[in-house]
């Protein structure tokens, strides 16, 4: 071919080649989502054997199901609404879970005790390894969490232990896995002692939590508890003491429900929308561009994510907000500068997505200041705080953080807010399995760390979902940018990347620094 012509046609597909008028290089995407699959005859298989431990309670379930109706018909499984209706008085909603519920109890023995009745009332202890009723438990159309807890001293053969509190234990089981590219991803160790039950169990220590994660019937369970990877505290449990801890609970996990589903396709990532008019002046830096300085383990960078991981309300009430660092502020008004991401900026915590191994976990956000023109009058003190989307609480009483989940067919995520009072969250019932509505108010901002005026008024946000290794952090930063947008009818205007180091007004902060602004829950300020 004449090279004229090459040269021509190779001109044409990079004129073509460049981006269309409207199209932007900072397109947000939703999150990739893998389903699982549940092998149903595998779950009717195991309980039929946990049954038959108890001849006596037998005919109170049929195995026997329709083999012509589809799996997702109760008739085609009668044994699992058998046992539905057995459980669902101590676990409302058990049959809403689309997978094999497992849990620390058995439903074998507590049916025959139920069925010949016994005088002391049927102590639902008794029949879940010395654990105590469910702190929380909530099924929806992705799965379940459960929070149980024992207490210091209950439970034979337990090491002593230092701490005061019960020991929270949580499982989660999903069908829904969020594809993060994670380079700690499935790792952990056997646990021999529980190898038989539990072929491919790994133990691990990850982002605050010891986790012992499996797969039964083709869904991932993740079981965790958190925990310090030191030595004991006085108030704080090592890992070393959860572990046998967690281990009981394992040994105790039984079928207690569930009910089959229609299934659900796998949900690739895509083109998240945004508003097409442009904002005036909402401007933001790019996810991953933290101030220069900042970054924990001598990393000057952060973690770069466009997923926007759930369409949600934005968390404060009112615009104008502001997400900026509250640890490395620069000087000047807080509206002076353009949102910048701080999801791993140098802390103690572990962040699995941040290079360092270390981070902040989630994103500071404050309000902006009362209006002086007196057309909109405001309290400072009273800015309120928001549910971003329909959620469950979960929150003990008397923890500085609450977070709200939302497990629904498509999602299975999580949501924490910070730095407001405990003692007001918990006179306000904003306490484990309470139902929110989007745009609930559950607060105003405050500076509540560890006790009043603890730190900065702003409100700490950040976000984990659902993966093989459990509730893993996320960066929030695009997921934030995206829900103010919506809040403000605007899209926003990317700037950036941050200026070099001879330029940021930021430098890091010493190792004592970062451990006091650290907090007792085991998440970022």
């Amino acid at each position: 071919m004449n090279r004229k012509i090459v040269s021509f046609i190779t001109c044409w597909l990079a004129v073509l080649l460049l981006p269309l008028p409207g199209a932007h290089a900072d397109e947000f995407r939703t999150p990739s989502i893998s389903a699982m699959r549940v092998e149903w005859r595998a779950v009717l298989d195991q309980l039929r054997q946990e049954i038959a431990t108890r001849p006596a309670i037998t005919t109170n379930f049929t195995f026997a199901g329709q083999r012509r109706v589809p799996a997702t018909d109760p008739r085609a499984m009668p044994a699992l609404v058998q046992l539905n209706a057995v459980t669902s008085p101590l676990f409302p909603g058990i049959a809403q879970s689309p997978i094999p519920v497992l849990l620390p109890l058995d439903p074998a023995s507590y049916l025959d005790a139920r069925q010949v009745g016994t005088p002391d009332g049927l102590p639902v202890a008794r029949y879940q390894a010395d654990f105590r009723a469910a702190d929380l438990f909530h099924a929806g159309a992705s799965g379940y969490d459960a929070v149980f807890s024992l207490d210091p001293g209950a439970g034979d053969g337990i090491p002593p232990r230092t701490f005061a509190k019960p020991v929270e234990v949580q499982i989660s089981g999903s069908i829904l896995v969020y594809d993060l590219a994670d380079r700690l991803g499935g790792k952990g160790e056997p646990v021999k002692t529980l190898a038989t039950q539990f072929p491919d169990l790994r133990r691990f220590i990850r982002e605050g939590y010891v986790r012992y994660a499996f797969t039964r019937f083709g869904i991932p369970y993740v079981v965790s508890i958190q925990c310090l990877d030191s030595a004991p505290r006085p108030k704080r449990l090592a890992c070393r003491e959860a572990s046998p801890v967690a281990e009981r609970f394992l040994k105790a996990l039984r079928i207690a429900g569930g009910q089959p589903s229609r299934p659900r396709s796998d949900t690739a990532s895509d083109i998240s929308e945004r508003p097409i008019t442009q904002s005036a002046d909402f401007t933001y830096r790019p996810s991953g561009d933290i101030i220069a300085g900042s970054g924990g383990r001598r990393q000057q960078g952060g973690h770069a994510d466009v997923t926007v991981y759930s369409q949600i309300r934005f968390p404060l009430a009112k615009a104008p907000a502001f997400a900026h660092s509250q640890s490395f502020p620069k000087r000047g008004r807080v509206d002076e500068y353009p949102w910048q991401d701080n999801f791993c900026e140098a802390r103690s915590f572990e962040v699995g997505q941040c290079a360092s191994g270390f981070g902040h976990q989630g994103q500071d956000i404050r309000p902006g200041a009362c209006p002086t023109d007196g057309k909109d009058s405001c309290d400072p003190r009273q800015q309120a705080v928001v549910a971003v989307r329909d959620s469950i609480v979960i929150r003990s009483a008397q923890q500085q953080a609450v977070t709200l989940q939302v497990n629904t067919r498509t999602e299975h995520v999580r949501f924490r807010y910070m730095h407001m009072n405990p003692s007001v969250m918990d006179a306000d019932g904003l306490l484990n399995g309470r139902r929110l509505s989007e745009g609930e108010k559950i607060g105003v901002v405050s500076n509540y760390l560890d006790h009043p005026n603890g730190t900065s008024r702003h409100l700490h946000f950040d976000v984990q979902v659902f993966t093989r290794d459990g509730w893993l952090w996320v960066n929030p930063h695009t997921t934030l940018v995206s829900a103010y947008e919506r809040l403000i009818r605007g899209r926003g205007r990317e700037i950036g990347p941050e200026p070099g180091p001879a330029a940021a007004v930021a430098h890091a902060l010493p190792d004592d620094v970062v451990r006091r602004i650290d907090t007792q829950e085991g998440g970022g300020n």
